[in-house]
Formats: structure tokens, C-alpha cells, sequence
């Protein structure tokens, strides 16, 4: 059986070197292209697929910097920007927030890590995820899974979206132009969001939020 070919995704160089070097010591796993933002990972994966050599996983940070971010990056791939059929993508990030993870999934990520897992964790995530597999890391299955039995309300996707932006400062009619929705719309889902929190105000809903690690710290 041929190598896993990787793409790495990162912005950081030293961590792409360490990363590089951690897939070296997995037996079957080869970093064939690295990118430091999600365009140049479109770029190469298209050069990759024209030469005949696409890749087989693409190992994606979330947030780099001023370029793409991993979540866009990841909906052009599965679009079939990069090229066809799309390679899984495997998310690596220090993000464990339910707006991270929810975004990451809806985006068609194969599976999730984080940064400070076992190489092992990492080496079996990188299999699973190139074999077509679920790779999610035992913190993220079990926030997942938490987000399904909790008999608390759990906030929908759009709800964790506004919370993101509520954390920003945005008003609510910001919040509306960049929904494409109603400013009315955008009301009721705090209304929402406040009773499912158990807070009355912004203020409050933004620190439970965090606390709870709905979303990033702001």
C-alpha cells in the first residue's frame, strides 16, 4: 500500500516543522506539500491534482493569521475547489470552543484534533480520517456528545454564529447585514439564546458563553 500523502496547513513555521517531523516517524505518511493560509493550500492542492499526484489528507489548522481561515478553507475543498473528488480534511487546532468544532463539521471536516494530543492520537486520527473515517479527539467527541444528551437547551448553530458576533460588539442590526436576515430575526434568536443561557443581557451571555467555552474568549 502506497504512503498517506499529506498537505499541511499552518501558519506558524515552526509548528509546520514540528508537525512535519512528528508525521515523519508515522510509518506510511508522507508530507508531500505544506501551505501557511487556505488559499495557498487551494493553490497547491490544484498544482497537486493537475500533475496526476493528488493528495490523500489535508491536515488544517483553524485560525492563520490574515489569510483564509481553516473553516472557509475547508468548505472550497469539499466544493472541489482544490480539485475532484475533494481529500478529506483533518482539523488541528488549540480550539475547543462548540462555535470551532460546529463550524469545522458543518464545513465538512473529516474529523477533529487538537494540538496537544499523543502523536499516537494524532497518528491514528491522520488514518482514520484518510481511510474515510470520523477522527474526533476524545475532549471533542465527548463536548459533541454532551451537546446531545444535556437536557439543558442546547443553542443551535445559528445561535452559537450570533453569540460569535455578539462577542465582537456588533449591533444588532450589524448582525443582521452580515446573516442576510431580519433585525427582527435577530431579536428573537437572542431572546433565545439569553433564555437558554439564563442571562437577560449581551453582557452576561457573552461571559457565560465563554465560561462555558461556546465560544472563544474575546
Amino acid at each position: 500500500m502506497s504512503d498517506i500523502r499529506v498537505l499541511l496547513v499552518d501558519d506558524h513555521p515552526v509548528v509546520r516543522a514540528g508537525l512535519r517531523a512528528m508525521l515523519a516517524d508515522f510509518p506510511g505518511v508522507t508530507v508531500v506539500a505544506e501551505a501557511s493560509e487556505g488559499d495557498a493550500a487551494l493553490v497547491e492542492l490544484s498544482k497537486l491534482h493537475t500533475l496526476g499526484e493528488p493528495v490523500d489528507l489535508v491536515l488544517m489548522d483553524l485560525q492563520m493569521g490574515s489569510g483564509m481561515d481553516g473553516v472557509t478553507a475547508t468548505e472550497k475543498i469539499k466544493a472541489g475547489e482544490g480539485g475532484n473528488p475533494p481529500p478529506p480534511v483533518l482539523i488541528l487546532t488549540t480550539y475547543d470552543t462548540d462555535a470551532d468544532i460546529l463550524a469545522a463539521v458543518e464545513a465538512g471536516a473529516s474529523g477533529y484534533m487538537l494540538k496537544d494530543a499523543p502523536p499516537e492520537q494524532i497518528r491514528q486520527a491522520v488514518l482514520s480520517a484518510a481511510a474515510g473515517q470520523t477522527a474526533l479527539a476524545p475532549e471533542v467527541a465527548a463536548r459533541l456528545m454532551g451537546r446531545i444528551r444535556n437536557p439543558s437547551p442546547a443553542l443551535s448553530g445559528r445561535e452559537v454564529q450570533l453569540l460569535e458576533l455578539l462577542a465582537t460588539g456588533m449591533s444588532n442590526r450589524a448582525m443582521a447585514k452580515q446573516l442576510f436576515i431580519s433585525e427582527a430575526t435577530v431579536k428573537t434568536h437572542l431572546v433565545h439564546i439569553y433564555s437558554k443561557l439564563g442571562v437577560d443581557n449581551r453582557t452576561a451571555a457573552i461571559a457565560v458563553a465563554t465560561q462555558r467555552r461556546i465560544i472563544r474568549g474575546h
